[in-house]
């Protein structure tokens, strides 16, 4: 199998693996209602974590990615997950379901961005759109595995069973990326010497001065903070509250919807180029596919008149066309920044997929549950709407920007 193909594989299965823990916990939810007593704000914190851990992690992430390569990196940091999920298998109370969690969130948070990174060294620029679509294709599988599948397998084992299971995998992931593919780091890559970790902390701190990396990432963040959030936990709660499905017609929207998402994300992939060619940037065609996510959400939420798998089929395939963000910040900085603007960009999402869980927890918990575990439509759909008003507000300067413009390396100083 040459390198490429190995490369190519072997991130994808990293991100696969962390696509899965980020949605396990929509499966896992009644049991650990039932069992520990978690209430919908602690569930909310419960799952979140792992997004704050995401999140925390990126910065020395970034850093590490750019210094020592997505190989050695990626592999190391999954160990700590399969680690975080043993803990979580073995726990019995919320606090140490809490560290479990965390330490997931910790392990897996270079996933991404190091997948992003190999892809960047190994494939042309031309086609990174195709390929960086064909990873989270690839990842977004996992989301479609904690629908339907992973109910069946619950109905066979139990959720402690599960996590084990989940943390064998990503040990064997960690020794195929380990193992299994050669380093394409950036200084092999660029010709550079590598940097030190304490410049690569500097550089990561002038990125986050530049306004253009906001103009550019702030509106699909938010979006993508949304979808994530929901997906991972909120969606199954509103339809069973809001909508009164039946369980298992949840389960199957909940997996179709991650379908949806993987063929999205190839979709979009395939025919960026073929619309840049029309004059269309990609940078503006982000935009008007995030702006038809926002819609679609508008739309779930008046109830309109459109069969409800179109609607959550769309709601899944727009989301998963934001990957198209990685492209145009691979356009825009330099290379020997990509692991830094990579994760500098997941760090923001994974904290506000942290945030919004935990605001939509808060919100629901602001009505007094019908049953256990159970709460008027009217708290998920205030909750719901407040996201998307929010979402409008960072739209607003993201239209009003013009197509960002290639930089001309301005960070050589601190590389």
């Amino acid at each position: 199998m040459q390198n490429a193909t190995r490369v190519f594989l072997f991130f994808s299965f990293g991100y696969f693996v962390s696509y899965l823990y980020r949605g396990i916990n929509i499966g896992f939810a009644p049991f650990l209602t039932s069992e520990i007593g978690l209430s919908a704000g602690d569930l909310g914190m419960l799952t979140s974590l792992y997004f704050l851990g995401f999140a925390l992690a990126q910065i020395p992430a970034g850093a590490a990615l750019d210094t020592w390569g997505p190989r050695r990196v990626n592999a190391a940091f999954m160990l700590v997950a399969a680690v975080g999920a043993v803990v979580f298998g073995l726990s019995e109370s919320l606090t140490s379901l809490m560290v479990g969690r965390l330490l997931i969130g910790i392990g897996v948070s270079v996933c991404l961005g190091a997948a992003f990174q190999a892809m960047a060294f190994t494939f042309p620029t031309h086609r990174l759109p195709m390929v960086n679509g064909g990873v989270v294709a690839i990842g977004g599988l996992g989301g479609a595995v904690v629908g339907t599948p992973l109910a069946l397998l619950l109905g066979v084992i139990s959720w402690q069973v599960a996590s084990y299971l989940v943390a064998f995998i990503t040990v064997v992931v960690a020794g195929l990326l380990y193992f299994g593919s050669r380093d394409v780091g950036p200084g092999r890559a660029s010709g550079r010497t590598r940097p030190g970790l304490g410049s690569q902390f500097l550089g990561t701190w002038e990125l986050a001065k530049t306004p253009l990396f906001w103009q550019i990432v702030l509106f699909p963040s938010t979006a993508s903070g949304v979808f994530y959030g929901v997906q991972s936990l909120w969606m199954k709660p509103y339809l069973l509250d809001v909508k009164n499905l039946p369980l298992s017609t949840v389960d199957g929207l909940v997996s179709m919807l991650g379908f949806a998402a993987v063929i999205g994300s190839i979709v979009s992939g395939v025919a960026a180029r073929r619309i840049e060619k029309m004059g269309i940037s990609l940078y503006h065609l982000v935009g008007v596919f995030t702006g038809c996510f926002m819609l679609v959400q508008l739309m779930i939420l008046l109830d309109a008149p459109v069969p409800r798998i179109f609607l959550w089929a769309s709601y899944g395939f727009l989301g998963g066309t934001n990957i198209l963000i990685y492209a145009v910040l691979v356009e825009t900085f330099p290379r020997h920044m990509l692991g830094r603007v990579g994760t500098t960009f997941n760090m923001l999402v994974f904290f506000l997929i942290f945030l919004f869980q935990n605001i939509i927890g808060w919100v629901v918990e602001l009505w007094e549950p019908i049953t256990t575990g159970v709460y008027p439509a009217v708290a998920h759909m205030t909750a719901w709407y407040l996201l998307l008003g929010l979402q409008a507000l960072t739209a607003v300067w993201f239209f009003a920007s013009k197509a960002p413009r290639p930089l001309e390396d301005p960070y050589a100083r601190q590389a």
